[in-house]
């Protein structure tokens, strides 16, 4: 296992980051966020021009049969810019459950980028309690039951619902958006009222829900980079005392404390997509999803007053960071599963 990045890792993210900057500027989510967040004409270029819609999906189905290193590289630049995209409720957490699946025909719209897919499962779902937010059962070919706080529902072509270790195609559910921490991310509740349904094959959520939380603290760097990176720009510029902020002794010491910590993070992300097992997992959500936030509030204070307004699109970051930290089970939750796995005491 290698924690660097190769060469063809380095090529997708120049590709990536390239778009975002010149698409996608975090001034320009922060523009559309309160109107229409999703940016489908972004979208379209990430996953057909560059691929990365069918990165996970194998070849087989007319995917690039890439490893989650290279989507882990693509979520650190999507988290770097927050942008309104589906990428990991799409390409990461529905492709897993339908690769699973073996469900061919989705996998190949969904490769080409022609469609997008929605896992119907709670965003504050984890690998340890799968089922929360979720109340749905099977009677034939309909589904009853409804599904809380679905993140990438609202912009999903397809819609799948794992029900009783089964993996299900929906049409005819109901889905209405509520209001969300995450402007950039919103979910949606779905509701199935004899919705027709299509079994596609078996679905072992709890890996599913693993392997979306090891990838999300990919993303969950991206963020804590950004806010690392901005802050530390901005304390080089703005002066007090005819000195840069920045120079003072305890801007640095807090600056400098938290570059160990993106540091740290950055190690625990790369070891969860190199060996997505459930101990470095569990390692790279309990510290990630914290320094996601820690990060954020450190940006937003050490920008003073233009940090505290809605123009400064740094609680675009905050909130990003926040609704991550509840995602996929929360740091908690992973460090009472990492106690247990370690066979040590658990948290008081």
């Amino acid at each position: 296992m290698t924690l660097l990045y190769g060469e063809v890792e380095e090529e997708l993210r120049a590709a990536v980051r390239g778009l975002l900057a010149d698409r996608c500027p975090p001034a320009s989510v922060l523009k559309r966020v309160e109107s229409d967040p999703y940016d489908p004409d972004l979208w379209k270029t990430l996953a057909g021009e560059i691929g990365v819609a069918g990165l996970l999906i194998p070849e087989q189905y007319g995917g690039a049969g890439a490893t989650a290193s290279e989507a882990g590289v693509v979520l650190e630049e999507l988290g770097r810019g927050v942008a309104p995209v589906p990428f990991l409720t799409s390409a990461v957490l529905a492709t897993r459950a339908l690769v699973a699946a073996e469900a061919g025909e989705l996998l190949a719209g969904l490769a080409e980028g022609r469609t997008t897919a929605a896992l119907a499962v709670s965003f504050a779902a984890s690998p340890y309690a799968p089922w929360r937010g979720s109340s749905v059962s099977v009677d034939g070919g309909t589904l009853s039951g409804g599904v809380s706080g679905v993140a990438g529902a609202d912009v999903a072509d397809v819609l799948v619902v794992p029900v009783g270790g089964e993996l299900y195609e929906v049409e005819g559910a109901s889905v209405e958006v509520v209001p969300s921490l995450d402007l950039t991310r919103p979910v949606a509740n779905v509701t199935f009222t004899g919705a027709s349904a299509r079994l596609l094959g078996p679905c072992d959520l709890a890996e599913v829900l693993r392997h979306g939380a090891g990838l999300l603290a990919s993303e969950q760097l991206g963020v804590a980079e950004w806010c690392l990176e901005t802050t530390l720009a901005y304390v080089k510029e703005r002066h007090q005392f005819a000195r840069p902020v920045g120079s003072f002794q305890a801007i640095k010491h807090r600056l400098a404390d938290l570059w160990l910590d993106v540091v740290r993070a950055k190690a625990a992300a790369r070891a969860a997509v190199a060996d997505a097992d459930a101990v470095t997992v569990a390692v790279a959500q309990s510290w990630n999803a914290g320094v996601a936030v820690h990060a954020a509030e450190e940006a937003l204070q050490l920008h003073g007053g233009i940090g505290m307004t809605w123009e400064h699109p740094v609680h675009l970051y905050l909130k990003r960071a926040k609704a991550s930290e509840m995602a996929f089970g929360t740091p908690g939750d992973h460090r009472e599963a990492l106690a247990s796995l370690a066979d040590l005491p658990g948290p008081a």
